[in-house]
């Protein structure tokens, strides 16, 4: 019904950058109502690194604030996340999540994209 595919992880160096985009499709998409990005550590929880809420506005853990930006094209259904000054600890697998209403729902669900690894290292 609804996919988000991924794109854009990679490796690395430290201080370099990596730009993420992630692409939601699906017939019955009626709005999309919050997008962003998480990431998972190898050993650690899920947590949240940049995200549009349903208002419009971001959201940013504090351990990426002045160098990740997100971005979205509303036209495109699709999210991006720039990541500057990119440190060892930012290693993860980075998964998109978007809130859609699907047509003859009532309510938004949650979707996951299948996830990019991103590996910061010298």
């Amino acid at each position: 019904q609804v996919q988000l595919v991924e794109s854009g992880g990679g490796l690395v160096q430290p201080g370099g950058s990596l730009r993420l985009s992630c692409a939601a499709s699906g017939s019955r998409i009626v709005s999309i109502n919050a997008m962003g990005w998480y990431r998972q550590a190898p050993g650690k929880q899920r947590e949240l690194v940049a995200t549009f809420t349903s208002g419009g506005s971001t959201n940013y853990a504090d351990s990426v604030k002045g160098r990740f930006t997100v971005s979205r094209d509303n036209a495109k259904n699709t999210v991006y996340l720039q990541m500057n000054s990119l440190k060892p600890e930012d290693t993860a697998v980075y998964y998109c999540n978007a809130k859609i209403l699907l047509s003859g729902r009532w309510v938004s669900s949650d979707y996951w994209g299948q996830g990019t690894q991103v590996t910061v290292s010298s």
